[in-house]
């Protein structure tokens, strides 16, 4: 039996603590509340073949296409394959989605996919449905759990052999002391890092910590260069997000004149595929200064939208506004990172005894750009085959990776807004190398100590952003997410991942009473 930490407590991170437990010490790891992730606020659904006009090659060629030449195969087979079984035994413990009058399951249509096959739960409020289940099945467990405990890094040991190999977690307490939980295996299921941009759909719990701390480990890390933008987020502080799935049933997209222009865009319109959607919006605000377009959801009926978007519902109405009699203000935002740690189809990464899982690993599924809805069923399905691989003698994969040439060129001090903002304009929707490398010479001169856990959270970012400038340099093209306006064309020559990796900053853990902390490691050998 080995003693597995989980960090993380969404889908992922839960789906693979319940099912690790059956044969192993679980310690589950969260820095806030055990309930809050991503997950919580996921409103589109699961995305899976349960109906029988739907067929699992339908849901593979979507998925392919939507990455853009860039899903590996297998990983997605993978993942529309097992999805079913996986949302069957999500409904076993307790998942009550949506169904119609003769109780067979409700479905929606989301963009870019060939079939109704999205289904939900309380409307739009399926993440929290599967939070709540997961949360309530893992708490009827023998998982020992720590609340408000921050990872700031992994604590590693160099094998006889060379090679890197994690042994626990260097974690800040709740009572702001750092000590270390030991462990054989660690799990990273910490999300992603949309707290990279000025306007996003995640919580503020998504600062990468987990991607970051696996980077510092020497893990490899792949596809940083893909952002994924949600198109339609409330234009109001925080950015709530106003589910894909409203146009899915018919809302449209209108400029200040009131004229319906995604089809100048795309021949699919409103339901073409979200980076185009989110370009076509950023670009139709850019021709009337900046001004949020309006999606216009009254022809759904007041009556209808409260019943299928209950929680959009209450968000409009604390923000002043009826949509069932008027159109919405809505802004892109970002929302999805398909970069993360990479690993294989078991959630086996670069460095013995690490595993990834949900937002914070790059199975390959996918590619430059997230299908609608594949988030959730990936966090499903990868994390419950990692938590079976557990069960195997430990090893690393083998990942060909580049060494990302960081100049550290000062110690300034910065904001998370200052970050923020700079990422929004100069690595956003769209990219050019004159931005680009404006944003890589003031990344390079900020600085942010790692003691306290906002400091550790600036830290992370500070290094996910650079990766992220690096990785968007060396892509000389558009694909997917990735939008560059300087080479606004698909290179096939570039039909491939970019992996990213440190080097010499694995071995021993040094704690940060002497001085020096992992991350502190990173930077000095990048320099």
């Amino acid at each position: 039996m080995a003693r597995v930490i989980v960090v993380g407590t969404g889908i992922a991170g839960l789906i693979t603590a319940y099912r690790a437990s059956a044969h192993h010490e679980v310690v589950l790891v969260t820095k806030s509340e055990l309930a809050e992730s991503n997950t919580k606020y996921a409103q589109g659904g699961i995305a899976a073949v349960l109906f029988p006009d739907d067929t699992v090659a339908s849901h593979v060629s979507d998925t392919m296409i939507a990455g853009a030449g860039l899903c590996e195969r297998d990983a997605v087979e993978v993942l529309c394959s097992e999805g079913p079984l996986r949302v069957q035994e999500l409904i076993s413990l307790g998942v009550e989605f949506d169904r119609i009058a003769n109780g067979e399951l409700a479905r929606g249509h989301e963009a870019a996919h060939s079939s109704r096959r999205v289904i939900h739960a309380g409307g739009d409020a399926t993440g929290l449905a599967i939070e709540v289940a997961l949360l309530r099945a893992v708490k009827a467990l023998a998982v020992e759990t720590y609340a408000y405990t921050f990872m700031r890094d992994l604590v590693t040991e160099t094998d006889a052999d060379g090679t890197p190999r994690v042994t626990g977690i260097d974690v800040i307490a709740p009572d702001g002391n750092s000590r270390v939980i030991d462990g054989d295996i660690v799990v990273l299921a910490s999300g992603g890092a949309g707290q990279l941009y000025k306007h996003t759909t995640n919580p503020f719990v998504t600062t990468g910590d987990g991607v970051a701390a696996a980077y510092r480990a020497g893990a490899a890390l792949a596809d940083v260069e893909f952002f994924q933008f949600h198109p339609t987020s409330l234009a109001v502080p925080g950015n709530p997000l106003v589910s894909e799935a409203v146009r899915g049933e018919g809302a449209t997209l209108l400029d200040e004149h009131g004229k319906r222009f995604m089809f100048d865009v795309h021949p699919d319109g409103e339901l073409a595929p979200r980076d185009v959607v989110a370009r076509g919006i950023a670009r139709a605000m850019e021709k009337q200064g900046g001004r949020p377009i309006m999606l216009d959801a009254t022809g759904l009926g007041a009556e209808f939208l409260a019943k299928r978007f209950p929680g959009i519902t209450e968000v409009c109405e604390e923000h002043g506004f009826d949509w069932g009699t008027e159109p919405i203000p809505v802004t892109p935002a970002a929302h999805y990172w398909m970069g993360g740690i990479r690993t294989d189809i078991d959630g086996r990464t670069s460095v013995r005894g690490l595993y990834a899982v949900g937002e914070a690993s790059c199975t390959g599924v996918h590619g430059a750009n997230r299908l609608a809805s594949n988030s959730l069923l990936e966090s499903l399905v990868f994390a419950w085959r990692a938590a079976d691989a557990l069960n195997e003698p430990q090893r690393a994969i083998e990942v060909d990776a580049l060494e990302p040439q960081f100049e550290i060129t000062g110690k300034e001090a910065f904001t998370r807004d200052q970050l923020r903002e700079l990422m929004w304009s100069h690595v956003g929707l769209e990219r050019d190398a004159t931005r680009l490398e404006e944003a890589s010479a003031i990344l390079a001169s900020w600085h942010s100590e790692s003691n306290t856990v906002e400091g550790a959270e600036n830290a992370n970012l500070l290094d996910l952003a650079r990766l992220v400038v690096v990785a968007a340099l060396r892509r000389q093209e558009s694909r997917g997410a990735h939008e560059r306006t300087d080479y606004p064309e698909t290179r096939e020559e570039l039909a491939f991942s970019t992996r990213w990796a440190a080097v010499n900053v694995a071995g021993d853990f040094i704690p940060a009473e002497d001085g020096m902390t992992s991350h502190d490691r990173a930077e000095t050998a990048t320099r």
